[in-house]
């Protein structure tokens, strides 16, 4: 079955799963039999082996493996705000580059998730940032709430501004990321009601993106209609 989709994965803030989530859709995409591919654009922090850890992950959950220069077209030593990086190397991130790579990934798969930096608006050069990525690349976004003490704030703000944008908000993902985080199922409800998008799936702590993927609902997004999962 050919879907031709693709999404653009955001967080509320960085360290709250957005690759964790991402393999995971990569995992349910395949069990549905589709095929699936991720791509993170923009990495900043290189292992001593060569390589970033989330762009391996996404390689590995990915239906097949493509090469790396489209996965990742900008590459950073220092695990830092992805501007500086860049600045420090001498090597800006452009625009040209990410989007032929997008088309080239789109063309091999029937679902492609590409996933952004860090939060929603994290500079990617003097004049842009990452919601000019998601603007640029024209995708509906799917938004990674690491649940934590904080969250709602930071989910409804970033909620705001991808609206603000133009963007749809196609739906979004409750990431236990705290496995000691008080009053849960209320926080979600509080979610539910402000949101203005489905949740997609509540990934409990500690789940391998594997095990998490049968509890993401891909039908809401690709339009073969789902019921709305619930927050256990």
């Amino acid at each position: 079955m050919t879907l031709q989709q693709a999404f653009f994965i955001t967080g509320t803030d960085t360290g709250v799963g957005k690759t964790h989530v991402t393999c995971a859709l990569l995992h349910a995409s395949r069990q549905r039999g589709w095929r699936a591919l991720g791509m993170k654009p923009v990495a900043a922090g290189v292992e001593t082996d060569g390589h970033n850890t989330d762009v391996t992950q996404l390689q590995a959950a990915s239906s097949v493996l493509m090469p790396t220069t489209l996965v990742n077209p900008f590459l950073y030593t220092p695990p830092i705000a992805p501007h500086i990086a860049a600045a420090e190397a001498g090597r800006p991130i452009a625009l040209a580059p990410i989007l032929d790579a997008f088309a080239q990934l789109q063309r091999a798969a029937d679902l492609l998730w590409v996933e952004g930096v860090g939060g929603f608006r994290v500079p990617l050069g003097m004049d842009w940032d990452t919601a000019d990525l998601a603007q640029a690349l024209r995708l509906p976004v799917v938004l990674v709430v690491g649940m934590r003490l904080g969250c709602l704030n930071h989910a409804l703000l970033t909620a705001e501004a991808i609206m603000r944008r133009g963007l749809l908000l196609a739906g979004w993902v409750a990431n236990c990321i705290d496995p000691d985080m008080s009053r849960i199922a209320e926080n979600l409800d509080s979610l539910r009601t402000r949101l203005d998008a489905p949740l997609l799936g509540v990934l409990p702590h500690g789940l391998h993106p594997e095990q998490a993927a049968p509890l993401l609902q891909l039908e809401i997004l690709t339009g073969l209609g789902a019921a709305a999962p619930g927050c256990g």
